[in-house]
């Protein structure tokens, strides 16, 4: 199912006739010749354009009459008293913007069994003495008298005037249009319908959810766009079912990971699939199966739902990996989107590898750079405030790109196939300065690493300094360190750069112990050590800075 991701809808704009109603005994050619205008003036403008006061009065009326016989001749258009039905019953206005008179108006809404004026919230017609459509005017009164902003109204008509006064006002807009035809002369809409009914479904993906289970309705619509094409996969989502379930080979290890996404990302589905994906990869296992529970503050919309949703297919169906199943939920418990991931693999009994076999005298290697995501994080971030402190554009648009580099899975997959690898670790928060002791601490060896040998991209180092960031503590994903035997080493690092990937030998693996040494210019130095990660440490002083 294909969403747009708008601007939460507060309230609704229809045109009338054609829209609302099907005005099926006018005859536009008879007003024209009755009027004397031209088949390429719209009859309005025409109207308007009379120079003799008398004659131009004699037209109006003509028209008025004209619109009043086919109003009462007309019938209302499919779906249309249920679409307002459906307004009244979320709270959103109903409103009507036409070029008709307001006693037309009157006239047809009395052959709608259950719709009255009153239901509307406002109807602006032409007896309004505002400027008509596509002039933007009225959409901007109605908007002024609901307090509401013009981007989170939906216009919605069947003709060219009412796209181009919702799109200059700044609406999101619907063209409905049964025949298709007038899809390839108008095509600045936002949407494209045939129906009321596919409007109404536009209007329930665009307003907020309350509290509970995302709507089974909602949820089907959601699962149409999964493919289940692994067939270990037993169970696959769907509403009414409860788990999934997966075929494992006996010879084979189920590894297992869970981890939470919690802070706030245009890209929350991406990280929730890579970093769980990254630690499985680290074990030599194949990510195969993930199941994701998902956390939505109260008021979210459908379509914001909808595309972290197919962010996670996306990301999912990118690396082959089957979205199984999980749950969606919209709580007041949460004041932004929360996802957590728990990621199934499989490996051989043979192909599994344990921290644990780390021995003295292996090598570290470490892959691409340090903090890797936390360059892409803080640039994608506070762009202007990066840009402000002199960082330039195109700088900044690479490292905002450096997003898509966070998966370790290309080289982990190298490595894993590779003879003599004792163990991978993935560097998360904290920064590489955390995880060289993690890897340190899972293998009971001392860690001694070059520090001058430590790769950091230009941009971080920049970005790092006019931040006041150390990168070393800097959440980084997208780094991977390998710990291998000396002999399969330059072999090794030989095949992560015929993958296109830099990989630099960092530091080695010393005698049974704890802790980590390291050696800059020539001299041995303190390895840092960070309480918090640098981005969390940024976040929170900026924080503390905006409170009174």
């Amino acid at each position: 199912m294909k969403t747009d991701n708008l601007t939460k809808i507060e309230a609704v704009i229809f045109d009338f006739d054609g829209t609302l109603t099907k005005p099926e005994a006018l005859d536009f050619n008879a007003i024209r010749k009755t009027v004397g205008c031209p088949e390429d003036i719209p009859v309005l403008e025409f109207i308007s354009g009379i120079s003799n006061p008398t004659s131009q009065k004699m037209a109006l009326a003509e028209l008025d009459r004209f619109e009043t016989d086919g109003a009462a001749g007309s019938v209302p258009a499919g779906g249309s008293s249920e679409i307002i039905d459906f307004l009244q019953s979320r709270g959103i206005p109903a409103t009507v913007l036409t070029r008709n008179s307001y006693r037309s108006v009157v006239r047809a809404l009395q052959n709608f069994k259950n719709v009255q004026p009153g239901d509307f919230a406002e109807i602006v017609t032409r007896d309004d003495n505002l400027p008509v459509k596509p002039d933007p005017a009225g959409v901007h009164r109605i908007a002024s008298r609901l307090n509401v902003l013009p981007e989170n109204i939906l216009m919605v008509g069947d003709y060219i005037f009412d796209i181009e006064a919702g799109r200059q006002a700044g609406c999101r807009t619907v063209l409905i249009d049964p025949t298709g035809r007038l899809s390839s002369v108008c095509t600045s809409q936002d949407f494209t319908v045939s129906t009321l009914s596919e409007v109404m479904e536009i209007i329930k993906m665009n307003t907020g959810l309350p509290a509970g289970k995302l709507p089974n309705d909602i949820l089907g619509k959601l699962l149409e766009d999964f493919a289940f094409e692994d067939p270990a996969v037993l169970i696959n989502p769907g509403i009414g079912e409860d788990t999934a379930a997966v075929d494992v080979q006996e010879k084979e290890v189920l590894v297992l990971k869970s981890d939470p996404i919690t802070f706030a990302t245009d890209a929350i589905g991406q990280y929730a699939v890579l970093v769980n994906a990254n630690d499985i990869a680290t074990s030599g296992a194949t990510p195969r199966w993930m199941l994701t529970t998902l956390l939505f503050p109260v008021d979210t919309t459908a379509a914001q739902i909808a595309t972290v949703v197919a962010d996670l297919v996306a990301v999912c169906r990118r690396w082959g990996i089957t979205l199984c199943g999980g749950h969606t939920e919209i709580t007041d418990a949460v004041r932004r989107p929360v996802i957590s991931g728990m990621l199934t693999g499989t490996v051989s009994k043979k192909g599994l590898i344990d921290k644990k076999n780390i021995r003295p005298g292996n090598h570290l290697l470490l892959t691409k750079s340090v903090c890797v995501e936390g360059t892409s994080i803080l640039a994608r971030e506070m762009p202007q405030k990066l840009e402000a402190l002199g960082i330039p554009p195109d700088e900044l648009q690479h490292a905002q790109e450096m997003l898509a580099h966070i998966s370790i899975l290309p080289e982990a997959s190298v490595a894993a196939e590779h003879a003599g690898v004792s163990g991978m670790h993935d560097v998360t928060e904290g920064g590489l300065a955390t995880a060289v002791g993690e890897i340190g601490a899972a293998c009971g060896c001392v860690i001694h690493v070059e520090m001058d040998r430590i790769p950091v991209y230009d941009v971080t180092r920049r970005i790092c300094r006019k931040l006041g960031l150390n990168p070393l503590g800097l959440i980084g994903s997208g780094s991977l360190l390998i710990c291998c035997e000396p002999e399969t080493s330059a072999s090794l690092a030989d095949k992560i750069r015929s993958a296109g990937i830099r990989v630099e030998k960092i530091g080695e693996v010393r005698e049974a112990g704890t802790g980590v040494t390291a050696r800059q210019n020539g001299r041995n130095v303190p390895w840092p050590d960070f309480e918090v990660d640098e981005i969390a440490r940024l976040f929170a002083s900026q924080k503390a800075d905006e409170c009174p």
